[in-house]
């Protein structure tokens, strides 16, 4: 058994997108820091950051109906402001990148987002909607419609051999992507791993996390192929491990690990490769969510290109596991349960009871009732048109509360200890699309006197120029970054078909 004592300044534990788009911050804006990356898997971003393990949706709210809810009897807009700003950010960063030949810009195409729904009530929020979106420039690309002949063109799988009489509507935006993560992980690394300053280890899993001194944090870590401990101590540690970043949160022994219990939910999509159905669908369309369902369940019939392929998905349906992360194990759940988080977990499925009666309602779904629920989009889907194909994994967050006990969170949240040597990423949808965002976040938590040199500043000036910027608040400065970034990264509109909705 060997005990190494290594002294990095950073560890990250695990490699996805969030953790390969802070390495490459800190390399830009600091290439003599000594960073460590640790990785239980033998390749990287193989967990939620991987192709086929998410929707692969850029997400800018161009099409997901779940970020505008209705409250108080009012639609809420503030979220899509938020997120297709901080997604703007993202592909300045990517195209970045792309320009100083870090890496190329295979893992974005442009694929428009559609929302599409049926039914008066849905319509008439739909409508509602888009008037109320865009009265934000970064949104007027979006067109509506409610004449059938002109959904049939773009909808032709969705729309064929539908009742006539249907009340039916749609929103459409070409600026829309569909993006590859894994690929953008695994580019990033392939940059990385040339420098001197980073080095990687995978197929090793950290055991163990602890305060050293005031100032480091020291992790036991397992060598998986020849069994060999290590120690390793870093001034900064982030865990951005997905489904295991909470189990590890907990052993680190601050107070903020306490705050926060969980429970795992798989997925699966219905898939097709036959070339014949895939072309006839190019878009990402987002209808209306189950009652009850969680956000990671909305349904949307997807055009996926990976590997420069066309698949068509739907799903993602929900599926109860015990698995916090896909190659994991099985008895997670369980061995993550005891005395403070029980209780609470408890209160949030009977105050969650739609969710609750959702998740097991899923559970005992056939692959016929799934081919049943892709007929309301696409009604002559036939059972032998698809194959089920496993989604990532999620763990839902339930964060304790002195008063109400449990409550259940969504989106992405960050946990910071109190002395910044120890960060935490709890992050569902949006999160890999605002990556850039959220990493520049932390960074200024992180780092609040180096952010804020002239230095600092200038380089992230270059880097992204909207930095400092809100581009909903500047036209021309939006209209300049979206042509720039669009050439750079391969979306501007040629080859592309042109609008034709009124």
């Amino acid at each position: 058994m060997k005990n190494i004592i290594n002294t990095p300044d950073i560890v990250l534990v695990w490699w996805g997108i969030m953790s390969a788009t802070l390495a490459m911050f800190l390399q830009l804006l600091d290439p003599d820091l000594q960073i460590h990356i640790i990785e239980r898997r033998e390749s990287l971003g193989a967990e939620s950051s991987d192709a086929l393990n998410n929707a692969g949706t850029g997400h800018s709210a161009l099409c997901e109906l779940h970020y505008t809810p209705r409250i108080d009897g009012n639609i809420d807009t503030s979220k899509t402001d938020k997120i297709i700003e901080k997604f703007e950010v993202s592909k300045q960063f990517w195209a970045y990148l792309v320009q100083q030949w870090y890496m190329q810009n295979s893992f974005i195409n442009r694929v428009p987002h559609m929302s599409l729904v049926f039914g008066d009530k849905d319509v008439a929020f739909l409508k509602e909607r888009y008037e109320l979106m865009k009265k934000n420039h970064l949104f007027s690309d979006t067109v509506y419609s409610e004449d059938v002949q002109q959904l049939e063109k773009r909808f032709p799988l969705m729309i064929q051999w539908r009742d006539a009489n249907q009340p039916i509507a749609a929103t459409r935006n070409e600026l829309g992507t569909d993006v590859n993560f894994g690929e953008l992980t695994r580019g990033i690394f392939r940059y990385l791993k040339t420098q001197s300053n980073i080095h990687i280890r995978l197929q090793h899993e950290v055991t163990n996390l602890s305060q050293l001194t005031d100032w480091q944090r020291e992790l036991d870590v397992t060598d998986l192929t020849e069994k060999n401990k290590t120690k390793i101590s870093a001034k900064k540690v982030f865990l951005w491990s997905g489904g295991m970043a909470i189990p590890l949160l907990k052993k680190s022994g601050i107070p903020q690990g306490n705050l926060y219990g969980w429970f795992p939910v798989d997925g699966q999509r219905l898939i097709c490769d036959d070339s014949d159905i895939v072309d006839q669908h190019h878009g990402k369309v987002y209808g209306q969510p189950p009652v009850g369902a969680p956000p990671m369940s909305v349904p949307h019939l997807d055009t996926r290109i990976v590997d420069g392929r066309r698949t068509l998905l739907f799903g993602p349906f929900a599926w109860f596991t015990t698995k916090f992360l896909r190659q994991w194990h099985r008895y997670d759940l369980f061995a993550s349960l005891h005395i403070r988080n029980i209780r609470p977990m408890l209160q949030v499925a009977f105050k969650n009871w739609s969710l609750t009666k959702y998740l097991i309602t899923e559970v005992f779904k056939t692959k016929a009732w799934r081919i049943q629920a892709l007929r309301e989009y696409y009604p002559n889907a036939h059972i032998d048109d698809r194959s089920i194909k496993k989604a990532g994994k999620r763990v839902q967050i339930i964060k304790n509360d002195p008063e109400k006990w449990g409550i259940l969170q969504f989106g992405t949240e960050v946990v910071v200890s109190d002395d910044y040597s120890l960060s935490a990423l709890l992050w569902a949808s949006p999160g890999a699309s605002t990556s850039v965002s959220i990493m520049l976040e932390l960074l200024d938590k992180q780092f609040p006197d180096k952010m804020q040199s002239s230095a600092r500043k200038n380089k992230l000036k270059e880097i992204i120029p909207s930095y400092g910027q809100l581009l909903r608040e500047n036209t021309d400065l939006a209209k300049k970054i979206r042509t720039h970034t669009s050439t750079v990264l391969g979306l501007s509109k040629e080859g592309f078909e042109e609008k034709v909705w009124n």
